[in-house]
């Protein structure tokens, strides 16, 4: 009888081998996957070409940075009332000039005829009122002489008025005769009554006429005054003592009326003048400060004017010294004026960087605590000066940021920051 052979149990029964490979394959495809994608989402950087800041906490000033220029705070802008012709120049630009003084000297041909037109109707319109003023000194001796016929006749008229009614009391005359001599009386005062009322009416009237060719010859008088003095006006003279800084003007050359064609700084004392972005005119107010830098000393300024007229998107500030300027100042001296916007106010501050002109202020890396990977974060900003943006949401004071730029990071959410010595 043989011996019966054991018969050996497998230990890798096919089902679980196929159950283990499916698993592994599962685990592959996983790993794989997430990998794949940390790839595509991870970014490794040189650290040492990073700028990396710190967030932190404390006043917030909000400024600009803006170009001023220094110019006198008096100016006297040369113009021509009535225009004209350059006939003659006296002084050249850049010279100290007196209040006076000549400058230059105009031709006005239009003027010239204007005053002879005027001239000759001032000559007519005296003459009218000489020869007015004749005749009614004729008109009035007239009228004496009337009036004195008319007396004449009433003294005679009434003797024989007198000499009829003592007549008539003793009836030595007729009583038709007495009457007519009444009648004749009482016709001549009545006549003298008429006369001495239409004289009246007729002198009133004609002394009216007299008072308005004296009114009209006043009228006149004025306006030749008005346009001599036009005359004298194209003479240009320093309105002032000063500095004639400009003068635009050539002999022959046509100049207009009312256009500035030169200036006279008066060297009192200088301001500084800016051209600000109309961005920030609802927001900058009087008496708001400024600084700038000069040879080692900062100067303070405050805004004492504001022109509203935007000009090619800018509109005009000028700023006065707190205190002493710059000595030896000179008109068109540039600075570089930081402008403040507003009060000093507590907030998160969040260095200013290249990153912003990726993120638009919208998101930025954040570090973790080991420095080595730097994170996508949405965060919002708010002011912002030349040195710091203020943080409203996404940061807080101590955590670290990279604020370089972001141009050759595409969308990646993360970074990992690496050495050159770890790369070798």
């Amino acid at each position: 009888m043989g011996m019966d052979r054991k018969i050996e149990k497998k230990k890798w029964p096919p089902k679980k081998i196929i159950t283990l490979v499916s698993i592994v394959s599962f685990v592959g495809i996983v790993a794989y996957l997430l990998i794949f994608k940390v790839s595509k989402s991870t970014l490794n950087v040189n650290a040492e070409r990073l700028t990396i800041s710190t967030v932190t906490k404390g006043p917030f000033q909000e400024f600009i940075a803006v170009m001023g220029n220094a110019e006198p705070e008096d100016i006297h802008f040369l113009t021509a009332s009535d225009g004209g012709r350059v006939e003659e120049i006296f002084v050249e630009a850049g010279t100290m000039i007196k209040k006076g003084e000549k400058i230059l000297r105009l031709a006005n041909t239009n003027l010239l005829l204007d005053i002879m037109w005027r001239e000759a109707e001032l000559f007519q319109q005296s003459n009218n009122l000489r020869n007015t003023r004749l005749s009614m000194d004729q008109y009035r001796l007239q009228l004496v002489q009337e009036l004195a016929n008319i007396d004449n006749q009433l003294q005679q008229q009434k003797r024989v008025f007198d000499r009829y009614k003592e007549l008539a009391k003793d009836d030595l005359i007729a009583k038709h005769e007495f009457e007519i001599a009444e009648d004749q009386y009482q016709y001549l005062q009545k006549r003298k009554e008429l006369t001495l009322e239409s004289q009246k009416n007729d002198m009133e009237f004609r002394q009216s006429q007299i008072d308005a060719l004296e009114a009209s010859l006043s009228r006149m008088q004025d306006n030749l005054e008005v346009v001599k003095e036009k005359q004298d006006n194209l003479t240009v003279k320093a309105p002032v003592s000063g500095h004639l800084t400009s003068l635009q003007a050539e002999i022959g050359e046509q100049k207009n009326p009312g256009t500035p064609f030169g200036q006279i700084d008066v060297l009192r004392g200088f301001k500084v003048v800016l051209g600000v972005d109309e961005h920030y005119l609802p927001r900058l107010e009087l008496n708001r400060g400024g600084t700038f830098p000069l040879a080692d000393q900062t100067y303070e300024l405050i805004v004492d004017k504001i022109y509203p007229e935007v000009q090619d998107g800018r509109f005009e500030v000028d700023m006065a010294f707190v205190g002493a300027g710059p000595p030896n100042i000179t008109r068109g001296m540039t600075f570089h004026i930081r402008l403040e916007l507003g009060d000093i106010s507590e907030a998160i501050l969040l260095p200013r960087g290249g990153f912003f002109q990726t993120t638009g202020g919208n998101w930025i890396y954040i570090l973790d605590e080991s420095g080595s990977t730097a994170t996508k974060t949405r965060i919002r900003v708010g002011r912002w000066n030349t040195d710091v943006y203020e943080v409203l949401e996404g940061l807080q004071p101590g955590d670290r940021v990279i604020t370089s730029g972001y141009d050759n990071y595409g969308n990646m959410e993360r970074l990992v920051l690496k050495r050159q010595s770890e790369n070798r």
